[in-house]
């Protein structure tokens, strides 16, 4: 089977056809962003992202497998960049109806299981209520929203606890990785921005935080001045390939446990309690 196979829209119709007949037939959605990413980084970081630790996960898998890919939706919703030139960014319904358009389609097709594959963080509870909407309206189809750096095993041994917590967007990670994947579109700077000092006016009340238990819906330019948040001193090619590898096996992994399931359950399947 060639590589091309695994791209949806470069198969023929009875290509199609015959991939979505498939038992447990998935298809993959990389979503990215048109984002500002900082001086040193291009406004497609998160598509570039999205796309190139996809490729290489699925260039490691079976090629037998019932998986395809489809094209990147390399826009999405980024309202907290939009202050930075270059940033565009859909509205929330409208990003929600291109999901729940193009899931209904597949269903339509019969494919078993769609994956939101997406590497923008500011749309991640977006994707969450778009992937629940568009199962309670095709509940023959799994929706599966992935975020690319959410459990992926390592990462605390390879980023300082700093970056961990506070590096928000361009920062060490992102500039590694992009560093690895896309090095003639990294720029030569290297910001330190957006960790404010505690007790500053940037710093979010005791209790509260960016992200995490109790978030505060910030906006890039309350934080920083160059769009980074995060300290991007320490990249570096080497980081870059440690984070790709990671990134790469996790979702292999994953991959690989979802074709092997039967997931998701239809209703011959459960069980519902009778009324007495």
């Amino acid at each position: 089977m060639e590589q091309r196979s695994k791209r949806f829209d470069q198969l023929t119709w009875p290509e199609v056809s015959r991939a979505a007949s498939q038992p447990g037939a998935t298809v993959i959605w990389p979503f990215g962003a048109c984002e500002q990413h900082g001086p040193q980084l291009p406004l497609s970081t998160d598509a570039v992202f999205a796309e190139g630790i996809l490729d290489s996960v699925l260039a490691g898998l079976d090629p037998a497998l019932p998986l395809w890919r489809l094209p990147c939706q390399a826009i999405g919703f980024s309202p907290e960049h939009q202050n930075f030139p270059g940033t565009l960014s859909l509205s929330a319904p409208l990003l929600l109806d291109l999901v729940a358009q193009v899931g209904t389609q597949l269903a339509a097709m019969g494919v078993q299981r769609l994956v939101l594959f997406n590497a923008h963080g500011g749309q991640i509870g977006l994707l969450q209520v778009a992937a629940r909407q568009l199962r309670g309206r095709c509940p023959s189809l799994a929706v599966l929203p992935c975020f690319l750096w959410s459990g992926v095993d390592g990462l605390a041994e390879l980023l300082p606890e700093q970056e961990l917590l506070h590096g928000l967007h361009a920062g060490q990670a992102e500039t590694s990785l992009m560093l690895k994947l896309a090095p003639e579109l990294v720029g030569s700077d290297r910001p330190v921005d957006g960790h404010p000092l505690p007790g500053s006016v940037q710093d979010p009340p005791d209790g509260w935080s960016l992200e995490g238990a109790a978030p505060c819906a910030w906006l890039t330019d309350d934080l920083s001045a160059t769009g980074v948040i995060g300290d991007t001193r320490q990249a570096s090619v080497d980081l870059g390939r440690r984070l790709e590898e990671r990134l790469i096996r996790h979702w292999q992994e994953l991959l690989q446990t979802l074709l092997a399931s039967d997931w998701p359950p239809t209703q011959s399947r459960l069980s519902i309690p009778s009324k007495s």
